[in-house]
């Protein structure tokens, strides 16, 4: 009977990429939203609360226009803060959830760094859509815009790898078709209010991201 050798450590690119950017984003909107919350149950003696985070971190596309800023940097840093308030706790719940999937995927197939880059490109895309589209007075709140590019991202690989081993495409077609029945749906279920303009803007920008990122395809 033989021993046998001892197998060697995995490299460190063998290794899953650890969640834990998920669990940081996740955890900062978390907090924010929960802050507010108290706020609005008057728990915190700050009944406005929201409305000021609302007023100092949404998007606002009049502050590309005539407005005037509440501080010197906001256009700017509004195509990112915006991604990180929410408009309740069932918005974020959605979305914490959704980010936790899709981002496991992501960070599955081209780790943190790759990850992180799809979702700043996809969070700017989504504002950018939104800016060029939109025509409402109110703020544009939540992640959703990441979220659609981090679905745009893999389902652009996902076209990638099929169409290189000459297998059907319909998978990617079919779910890109119930991303836009599900716009269709909640933009009829919200009366409106749904910032279509951010998602399409994010999705499209995390399919290119994608192409970037990871131009390669894989079995």
């Amino acid at each position: 009977m033989t021993t046998p050798a001892p197998s060697e450590p995995s490299s460190p690119a063998d290794l899953p990429e650890r969640p834990w950017i998920l669990i940081a984003v996740i955890a900062l909107c978390s907090v924010i939203e929960l802050v507010l919350q108290l706020a609005d149950w008057q728990v915190l003696n700050a009944p406005r609360l929201r409305l000021i985070a609302y007023e100092y971190g949404g998007f606002w596309v009049g502050l590309l226009q005539s407005w005037v800023p509440n501080y010197p940097s906001q256009p700017y840093l509004m195509f990112l803060t915006y991604g990180f308030l929410h408009g309740g706790l069932l918005h974020l719940v959605i979305n914490m959830a959704t980010l936790w999937s899709l981002g496991l995927a992501v960070l599955d197939r081209v780790g943190l760094k790759g990850f992180v880059m799809l979702y700043c490109a996809a969070l700017l895309g989504g504002a950018t859509g939104f800016a060029l589209l939109a025509s409402t007075t109110a703020p544009m709140v939540g992640a959703s815009g990441a979220l659609f590019g981090l679905a745009g991202g893999l389902l652009a690989w996902g076209y990638v790898d099929r169409f290189t081993l000459q297998e059907a495409l319909w998978p990617v077609a079919r779910a890109a078709g119930l991303l836009l029945t599900l716009n269709v749906v909640m933009w009829w279920a919200l009366d409106g209010q749904l910032a279509w303009e951010t998602h399409l803007g994010g999705f499209v920008s995390g399919w290119l991201a994608a192409m970037v990122i990871d131009p390669r395809p894989r079995q």
